[in-house]
């Protein structure tokens, strides 16, 4: 437990109440937003593809400068949010969010593959027995998705974990309160006599990063096996 000092666990402590808000809170968009993509036809679908993905192609300190233009005290989302007690800017929460923006992108990827693969014979079959959508959802859909959902959620999880630029733009590199792990390495590497302190955080984020990409790789060839009805 000596091994980290009290403001290198702060920031470990951060980073995973971060990613875990974040990425608990971005599931059920990702879903629908993965459903939309595979499943649905309506207009604006290409655009609506185009903003899913656009975190993975803007520099995520722009993506940190709308978030604050946007959610901050005096933003056109911000101000009634922070009328009612809500504020994003320069608190966890905001972390939280930029955290969940940046990682939307590979959670829907991730569960759009997986729903792309699930025969929709296996849903028609079962709506010809008379069974409602929500029913099919819960019976067949969801258990075959599964696999491809807990690996959008470890993927968008270890994004998380590693979310820099959007981060410090928004909510700044406040210790104890806004100070994850990349904005804590980033710190001690400012000061003469931190870089041990810096290592540290890098050997448990890429730790982190590892255990994830295994885990996400076991569940991705579980839904091969699944699909090839291996």
């Amino acid at each position: 437990m000596d091994w980290l000092g009290p403001e290198e666990w702060q920031a470990v402590a951060l980073s995973l109440r971060v990613s875990l808000w974040a990425t608990l809170a971005s599931l059920p968009f990702g879903l629908l937003c993965a459903f939309a993509l595979a499943r649905w036809s309506f207009p604006g679908k290409q655009l609506l593809n185009g903003l899913v993905h656009l975190p993975l192609i803007l520099p995520p300190v722009v993506t940190g400068y709308l978030l604050l233009l946007t959610f901050g005290t005096r933003g056109p989302l911000g101000a009634p949010l922070n009328a009612i007690g809500i504020t994003f800017a320069f608190r966890w929460t905001g972390a939280a969010l930029a955290a969940a923006i940046m990682a939307f992108p590979l959670m829907v990827r991730a569960i759009r593959l997986s729903v792309e693969a699930v025969d929709p014979k296996l849903e028609q079959a079962a709506a010809t027995l008379g069974a409602s959508r929500l029913r099919i959802f819960v019976t067949v859909t969801l258990p075959l998705i599964l696999p491809g959902v807990v690996a959008g959620a470890v993927l968008a999880f270890a994004k998380a974990m590693g979310e820099f630029g959007a981060t410090i733009t928004f909510v700044s590199n406040i210790p104890g309160q806004t100070q994850t792990i990349p904005s804590a390495i980033y710190a001690f590497l400012q000061v003469p006599g931190k870089e041990d302190a810096a290592l540290k955080l890098v050997s448990v984020s890429v730790a982190v990063a590892m255990l994830a990409l295994l885990l996400s790789e076991y569940v991705s060839r579980a839904v091969a096996r699944r699909v090839g009805g291996g």
